[in-house]
């Protein structure tokens, strides 16, 4: 492995905790303690609880490397993090990045129970054991629903952050849990279906992998709807204000997953309306290429795309999209809980 630096180390090891997940985990926490509150809760608990929040994910999103660095290996998009890469170029040690997961868990639980209060950190410890074992070793290997189950551990922040000004979990907080829940397939689906072959290759049954492209962009769509109800059940305690932004916001989500569930349903049509007789003077090679390609129709709990990349048509947009509404649903959740006014 060579002589490493101390920085080169800590770089390593900062990039395992996925920061950018991280941030977006954040930005739905300190809105939740400003509603809590109805106001801006103290700075030391509020600065706790980040940090604690913070420690948790990485902890998470360190272990979840340590036993994914073999499907990152594979995976064109992960090939690039510090467990992913070949011996002679790794900088982290497998079992160094399992030990620094392990503290950092260990250090998020110290801060929240002796900081803030027992039942944040044990929210917290919930969400990594939740994270670790159900999602990475129980479900993402193993079944389609991985996402849809799995990505409660991302839901679990807006619990810690209620119960760091409460001391409990009430109603809105476990509103809140269901807007995230409903919100992360959508979210994940869009981005698998760009990368399908890079789960596909790794042997991850990742819903784009296993499903037709129509029948993920239907199901982005049931969920999507399923997020938008779930963010107007807050409305009774955040206000009318944060209503109106609630129904603005959706409907602009919504609108982008019908225009990707058009463009998929219009690509899947495309072969069918080439089928008649010209199809009998397509050379061989040609046909096996479009039986393989977007217009096919693939058997759910199968692995398709595996021997043959997939074209099915995929939505970055709907991904960035998706970041960008969280991110402002949950600033307006910010704005109305220092607002005066704006209550029903």
């Amino acid at each position: 492995m060579g002589r490493r630096s101390l920085r080169t180390l800590a770089q390593a090891l900062f990039a395992l905790t996925k920061p950018r997940i991280i941030e977006l985990l954040l930005v739905t926490t300190i809105p939740t303690m400003l509603l809590a509150e109805r106001g801006m809760p103290s700075a030391r608990i509020l600065l706790l609880t980040l940090i604690g929040g913070a420690l948790a994910a990485g902890s998470a999103n360190t272990i979840n490397c340590y036993i994914d660095r073999d499907i990152d290996a594979v995976m064109r998009r992960t090939a690039r993090r510090p467990l992913a890469r070949p011996v002679p170029l790794a900088v982290v040690r497998p079992l160094e990045a399992l030990i620094f997961g392990i503290v950092l868990g260990a250090a998020a639980t110290v801060l929240l129970g002796s900081g803030v209060n027992w039942l944040s950190a044990i929210l917290a410890d919930a969400a990594i054991l939740f994270y670790v074992f159900v999602y990475t070793i129980g479900l993402k290997r193993r079944t389609p629903s991985n996402i849809v189950i799995g990505g409660a551990a991302g839901c679990f922040p807006v619990l810690v952050g209620w119960s760091a000004v409460t001391g409990t979990v009430s109603l809105p907080a476990i509103v809140l849990f269901a807007v995230i829940f409903f919100w992360t397939p959508p979210h994940f689906w869009a981005l698998a279906m760009k990368f399908r072959d890079d789960y596909a290759a790794a042997s991850v049954p990742m819903l784009p992998v296993v499903a037709p492209a129509t029948v993920v962009a239907r199901k982005i769509l049931i969920y999507s709807y399923a997020m938008v109800a779930s963010t107007l059940a807050l409305a009774p305690y955040a206000g009318w204000l944060y209503a109106i932004c609630a129904v603005g916001l959706g409907a602009g989500f919504l609108a982008e997953a019908h225009r990707l569930h058009a463009r998929v349903a219009r690509a899947a049509a495309v072969p069918a309306a080439g089928s008649g007789p010209a199809v009998a003077a397509v050379p061989a090679a040609a046909a096996g290429a479009a039986a393989n390609g977007a217009g096919r129709e693939v058997e759910e709990g199968t692995c398709a795309g595996i021997a043959r990349p997939s074209v099915n048509p995929a939505s970055m947009r709907l991904f960035h999209l998706s970041i960008a509404y969280l991110t402002l649903l949950f600033a307006a959740i910010a704005v109305v809980s220092l607002l005066p006014w704006g209550r029903w």
